[in-house]
């Protein structure tokens, strides 16, 4: 296991660096939102994440809500096809907040 790390890259910019995973997300990740509040764009890169599970998938679509409800412009990039995957079983790709990040 990897633990999460979210690593801030300035202007809006943020790398996921680790597993997104009921083992890697704590309760201190799930209460902390604070980095979504650093800009009006926020970029989240996925590219380091190197496991992931349906934690995963809760704590993107959490973000996503948080973002709308604070009227905030939230992006994903580099999404792990495993997510993907996810989605895409949860049938999330089709009609959810996170329906316009699944290509």
């Amino acid at each position: 296991m990897s633990k999460l790390n979210i690593i801030d890259q300035g202007l809006g910019s943020y790398i996921i660096d680790g597993d997104l995973t009921f083992a890697s997300i704590d309760k201190q990740t799930l209460k902390s939102f604070a980095f979504l509040s650093s800009a009006k764009e926020i970029s989240i890169d996925l590219s380091k994440v190197n496991n992931t599970d349906s934690a995963g998938l809760a704590l993107m679509i959490e973000w996503i809500k948080y973002s709308r409800q604070h009227r905030l412009h939230l992006s994903f990039k580099n999404i792990p096809e495993q997510l993907i995957t996810l989605a895409k079983l949860s049938g999330f790709d089709k009609n959810s907040h996170l329906a316009i990040y699944i290509a």
